[in-house]
């Protein structure tokens, strides 16, 4: 077996219009709807939303508000994020650091979505 990709993963959240504001409004995702079922799309992936746990099944065994830790990356360079993300009133948690990522090193900010989620933007240099 090989694994080539991330296709999508599944992201659970207490607020949908909160999520909707940070992921659409904030970070510049698209917001899919097929069946009443919701999803952020950037590049070539996306992040399905279920607006309570095991909205879908099969889900994972242990669903929680605010346990996702995800890496996203970005080409725009992280000073204009980090004030592309102030003029949003959010609020950086670490950062500007630098970080391995799956391609060598790369500089790293965190926040956190409306749920708690920690949230790595970064860029490859």
């Amino acid at each position: 077996m090989q694994i080539t990709a991330l296709d999508h993963l599944v992201l659970t959240t207490s607020n949908f219009e909160l999520c909707v504001w940070f992921y659409r409004d904030v970070l510049g995702m698209e917001l899919l709807c097929q069946d009443d079922h919701y999803a952020f799309r950037f590049g070539m992936q996306k992040i399905n939303v279920h607006r309570y746990p095991a909205e879908f099944l099969p889900a994972a065994g242990n669903v929680a508000y605010g346990s996702l830790d995800i890496c996203l990356l970005t080409v725009t360079e992280l000073p204009i994020v980090y004030q592309e993300l102030a003029k949003h009133g959010i609020a950086v948690e670490v950062g500007i650091v630098e970080r391995n990522g799956a391609l060598g090193k790369m500089q790293s900010l965190y926040v956190r979505d409306p749920d708690n989620n920690l949230v790595e933007i970064s860029r490859y240099e």
